[in-house]
């Protein structure tokens, strides 16, 4: 059983930011901008040192962006504030003290850390919602980090290697089969992506061809990518298509036991690929904080970023359920995406400084002004102040928002250079599977046992 110690608090008060996200780190940035170092002492809980820009990640799983660019590191964009490298694990609101699990609690007898706080802000963010399907515990593959993502591209290119180095028909058909669940933005941009890198490297095998492959969307519902409009949803199908990538929609994958994916349309695919980006759900932490809960588990929040009817507590982004004043249905909520998210983060941190300094607080309002998705190189959707994009410009205007949008200077300036510099010569595809088991070249060297399999 592991004991408890409290992160010592002095007579100032203490801004406990739980999440290192889009509000989560927009909201401590601002607050260090705004507040004077005696007016607050900030602490931001994560379990990772950084902040991942997720609309980045199926180009940095299709090697078009370096990993360490598609994250921001806290420590540096948050210098004013102390930052937490953990996971909170329950809040206690009455109280005002957070549990949280650090690095050191993984070790048995370690210490979970105590942090009391003057003001909350709950935005630990949303973990991929899964369904108990048969097999996807064992074989599926997530996409919301890029810790994923990376993964993801290194087990494609592996996949190549297999189907080339052998010649059972059933293991080159499985190696060769990409099936992703979901057919949201996650879904249909980390498969585009992919199928490009995939369909570049193949010209470097000699006994693999495009034609061999077979890329497999699978939706529940009637249309892909609903945020664009059903029309340009309909044209991302037909584009898809156009390429050889099987879409199917009005589908549900029930079980994907011994590496063969079953699809409700009677459909059978054998396949070492099942990628799942089916929907998110709220971070566990919410219902372990005794907060004002909505229906579908998001923190009911007012206008002004409180969480309704308890003082000092405040959320926003996809674990609050905040009300849409612009919108012309009663009762209309925000939806859970970055663009809401990071205005929510300054009105949420500006209302922090109001309160603290006796001020009125600041109502939240904004208007949704469209969505961007990319469906692989030079082909895109884009939906913005009414307008309907598709095609080369839709592609450049998603890339155009995304990097005026990313995180920091820096990461601007790398992201364009790459991209840049990926006009200019050839896609990697170097696989390096090996760095998720560093140790097992050693292990095997130093008689350990056999070399760990990575693929």
């Amino acid at each position: 059983m592991t004991e408890s110690v409290a992160l010592a608090k002095g007579s100032t008060p203490r801004i406990l930011v739980v999440g290192g996200g889009y509000v989560g780190m927009y909201a401590a940035l601002r607050l260090q901008r705004k507040l004077k170092r005696d007016e607050a002492e900030i602490v931001v809980v994560d379990p990772q040192p950084y902040m991942t820009y997720q609309p980045f990640l199926p180009e940095a799983a299709a090697g078009s962006i370096s990993p360490r660019h598609v994250v921001v590191p806290l420590r540096r964009v948050l210098p004013q504030c102390r930052i937490v490298v953990g996971e909170a694990r329950a809040v206690d609101h009455d109280l005002r003290v957070a549990t949280v699990a650090t690095l050191a609690t993984e070790e048995e007898g370690a210490e979970e850390l105590q942090i009391p706080y003057d003001h909350l802000v709950l935005a630990p963010g949303s973990v991929s919602r899964t369904l108990p399907i048969p097999g996807l515990a064992e074989h599926g593959i997530g996409f919301k980090t890029v810790e994923e993502a990376i993964g993801l591209r290194n087990h494609v290119l592996e996949q190549l290697d297999i189907a080339s180095s052998t010649r059972d028909a059933e293991v080159r058909e499985a190696a060769l089969t990409f099936v992703f669940v979901g057919g949201g933005y996650a879904g249909v941009e980390a498969l585009a992506e992919l199928e490009n890198m995939a369909r570049y490297a193949v010209r470097y095998y000699h006994n693999v061809r495009a034609e061999d492959m077979k890329w497999v969307l699978v939706e529940a519902t009637g249309r892909i990518l609903p945020e664009v409009g059903e029309e340009l949803g309909k044209y991302a199908v037909r584009e898809l298509r156009g390429r050889g990538i099987e879409v199917h929609l009005e589908t549900r994958l029930e079980s994907c036991e011994h590496r063969i994916a079953v699809l409700s349309d009677g459909s059978r695919l054998p396949t070492r690929t099942l990628v799942w980006t089916a929907g998110v759900k709220p971070a566990p932490v919410l219902a372990a904080s005794g907060l004002p809960l909505s229906d579908r588990g998001r923190l009911l929040a007012e206008a002004t970023l409180r969480v309704a009817g308890v003082d000092g507590a405040w959320s926003a982004g996809d674990a609050a359920a905040v009300p849409d004043l612009t919108a012309e249905k009663p009762g209309a909520e925000c939806a859970p995406n970055a663009q809401h998210a990071v205005r929510q983060a300054k009105v949420l941190a500006d209302n922090i400084v109001a309160g603290l300094r006796g001020q009125p607080l600041a109502e939240y309002r904004h208007r949704h002004v469209g969505s961007v998705a990319s469906l692989g190189l030079h082909e895109g959707v884009a939906f913005l102040y009414g307008r309907k994009v598709k095609g080369y410009r839709a592609w450049l205007i998603h890339r155009a928002y995304h990097l005026s949008r990313v995180p920091t200077f820096n990461r601007k300036v790398r992201v364009l250079a790459e991209w840049i510099l990926a006009g200019l010569f050839k896609r990697e595809i170097v696989s390096l599977g090996s760095l998720e088991h560093p140790r097992a070249e050693f292990e095997a060297a130093a008689g350990e046992g056999p070399r760990s399999d990575t693929r």
